[in-house]
């Protein structure tokens, strides 16, 4: 006997119906998002796991999650769905054109504000047909849209990376110290974390990775740090800076020769810091992700195979 005919099955009906269930963790949130009733996306994945002969899900109160061989099957067939479901965007992008659609970016503040604005003005140049959507979020945030398919990519900087995420760096900056402009430590071509212990620091909240960093250089070095104010944005930050109520440690990514703060250089202490692109991987690109990224970073898609 021959293989299965699929298509008499609507196979892709069923692997849709379970990939956008596997995105979400919930049936009725995939039959939102695909227009159908609840019965009719449980029926389609009960379809499938009779074909195949698994089980795909397991429940978890109100939440699915995927079973080992529902996690393989999804890492094989989402990049599937997605090229299937976007074809029609990939064929006209091969022949030069890219006038519909939609591109979603997760991002941070300091990435929104001081990398994107050059791309992003480059790209809406090049196809203004396609809507462009920045999402605010922060890193952990961007992990749980990347891994729900709800951004096409990140753009920042990651000290850790997952093992189901692709980080290609592809710029750094370096860490400083700013204080007021007279501030006893301003105009310091160099400075200790003892000499920066008696000042207050200004830190975005506990939960970024600059608090942690923060935190374990000074302990590493044996040093002592006080708070003395918590703010959210590099922007706020160095505005109450100016205002001296205290100094803080940045990158200089978010410094401009308008800033009327002092910056003395912390290489000795604290890394550079990257950003680039973030992706999950098995993400299938769509053509308005490819050509913006390749934009901003060429190397990513000659070393990613994309």
């Amino acid at each position: 006997m021959g293989s299965p005919i699929y298509y008499k099955h609507n196979r892709l009906k069923q692997l849709r119906a379970f990939c956008y269930a596997a995105r979400t963790g919930s049936v009725s949130q995939a039959a939102e998002a695909l227009f159908l009733s609840q019965p009719s996306v449980t029926l389609q994945i009960q379809a499938l796991e009779r074909d195949i002969q698994v089980k795909l899900f397991e429940r978890r109160g109100p939440k699915i999650s995927l079973t080992p061989e529902g996690e393989a099957l999804y890492q094989l067939s989402d990049p599937l769905v997605e090229g299937i479901d976007k074809l029609p965007e990939t064929f006209a992008a091969q022949f030069g054109s890219l006038e519909s659609g939609e591109l979603n970016i997760a991002a941070g503040e300091s990435t929104i504000l001081y990398i994107l604005p050059e791309c992003i003005t480059k790209f809406a140049k090049t196809y203004p047909q396609v809507q462009i959507k920045l999402h605010n979020v922060t890193g952990r945030d961007g992990m749980t849209m990347l891994r729900a398919d709800e951004a096409d990519f990140a753009v920042g900087s990651m000290l850790e990376v997952p093992e189901d995420i692709i980080y290609h760096p592809s710029m750094s900056f370096d860490p400083c110290l700013i204080t007021p402009l007279d501030h006893p430590l301003a105009n310091r071509k160099s400075v200790t974390l003892k000499e920066i212990s008696p000042y207050g620091l200004i830190l975005p909240p506990r939960h970024l990775s600059t608090w942690r960093m923060v935190d374990l250089v000074f302990t590493q070095n044996n040093a002592t740090y006080e708070v003395a104010l918590e703010a959210g944005g590099w922007e706020i930050v160095k505005k109450y800076v100016e205002i001296g109520l205290g100094v803080s440690i940045v990158t200089d990514i978010c410094l401009t020769d308008c800033d009327k703060v002092s910056r003395i250089p912390l290489n000795e202490y604290f890394p550079k810091r990257s950003y680039g692109i973030v992706l999950r991987k098995g993400k299938f690109l769509s053509p308005q992700a490819k050509s913006f990224i390749e934009m901003m970073d060429p190397e990513f898609s000659h070393e990613n195979g994309n």
